[in-house]
């Protein structure tokens, strides 16, 4: 809104102009005139035409056309900055596929074709960056990697089958107190706070359990892994999870690995800090790039205080510009929390 006031400006500053020049030329021309015919200034004051007189409608005249020339000059000008700023728009969020029309021979179809050029600079370094990106995940080394991953499973069974099943019982065992004592008695209380720290320390087991899963799709696409996480979570949760995939392809190994983790990270952050009790996951793909969207109806946060503190948010950031992606995150106190990723799909070189 204020750039667009601001180019209502300018073309109203060459309505001003050509209006201001018109006049003036006029007047020149009503003084070379009189000087070279010898006419006298009464002359153009009598000289009327429908009862105006000629030298009032000469400057009206000419001042009237040439603010429209201004008009229709500025109206060409700000359409064409207007091209220059959506495209630097498009180019900051990451879509590289808008480019600025011919603009013809002049100074702005030469701006257009830099910036242009500019763009398909931009969109190569993103392909190089997410190649090697690729590269860098196909060539990590095989076994450790699978020893690192067998090491979170056995520490991930051990966890669920021996703290999780005690703290399942510590809440149960709690929950049957509570009705063999009397309401007002003082262990009351204490037994339901001792209910709710046991109910709280399985959320916080769960996240952790998302934590350790393998950090990597092992084999499978994004959208396999992403469904197989949610179908997971959706069966031992007490959160309501709501999911719409899309169909993406030709995503590289490497972007599809950054993708599964950060969205790892971001759904054990709600588990663990929202208290929601609804998610929604969703995985678009618009116009050469992929979108997810992660929203949640819980208590929210300050995004500007937690994205310097905590090293969780750093992560998911660091992650998706790596890919040269860009995260977006948006939250109000209770209100819930929105999470926006955009990932360009370029194609990769040798294709």
């Amino acid at each position: 809104m204020q750039q667009q006031r601001k180019l209502s400006n300018t073309q109203w500053k060459f309505v001003r102009f050509g209006a201001w020049i018109s006049g003036a030329v006029s007047f020149i021309a009503i003084l070379v005139l009189t000087l070279l015919r010898e006419l006298t200034w009464t002359w153009w004051v009598q000289e009327t035409f429908i009862g105006i007189p000629i030298s009032f409608l000469m400057i009206l005249g000419c001042s009237f056309i040439g603010a429209m020339s201004g008009y229709i000059l500025g109206n060409l000008f700000k359409k064409r900055i207007e091209l220059f700023s959506q495209s630097i728009l498009d180019l900051e969020r990451g879509n590289f596929t808008k480019l600025i029309p011919d603009l013809g021979d002049d100074e702005f179809g030469e701006m257009a074709k830099q910036l242009n050029a500019m763009a398909s600079r931009i969109e190569a370094q993103i392909a190089s960056l997410q190649k090697l990106s690729n590269e860098r995940a196909e060539w990590s080394d095989g076994m450790k990697q699978k020893a690192v991953n067998e090491e979170r499973q056995r520490l991930a069974r051990e966890l669920h089958d021996a703290v999780s099943q005690q703290l399942f019982a510590i809440s149960m065992m709690s929950s049957a107190l509570q009705q063999t004592i009397a309401d007002d008695s003082p262990a009351q209380k204490q037994i339901e706070a001792v209910e709710r720290m046991a109910g709280t320390a399985q959320s916080e087991m769960r996240a952790l359990l998302l934590h350790l899963r393998p950090a990597h799709l092992e084999g499978k696409g994004l959208v396999e892994g992403l469904e197989e996480l949610l179908m997971e979570l959706h069966s031992k949760q007490e959160v309501d999870i709501e999911w719409h995939m899309g169909s993406p392809s030709h995503i590289p190994k490497g972007v599809e690995d950054h993708l599964f983790r950060v969205s790892q990270e971001a759904l054990s952050n709600i588990l663990r800090h929202s208290q929601a009790s609804k998610i929604l996951f969703k995985v678009t793909t618009v116009q050469k790039q992929l979108r997810i969207e992660i929203a949640d109806n819980g208590i929210g946060f300050n995004v500007e205080q937690q994205r310097t503190s905590s090293y969780g948010l750093k992560t998911m950031q660091e992650r998706i510009i790596e890919v040269g992606g860009v995260l977006e995150i948006h939250s109000l106190p209770n209100k819930g929390t929105t999470i926006h990723i955009k990932v360009p799909l370029l194609a990769q070189k040798g294709e």
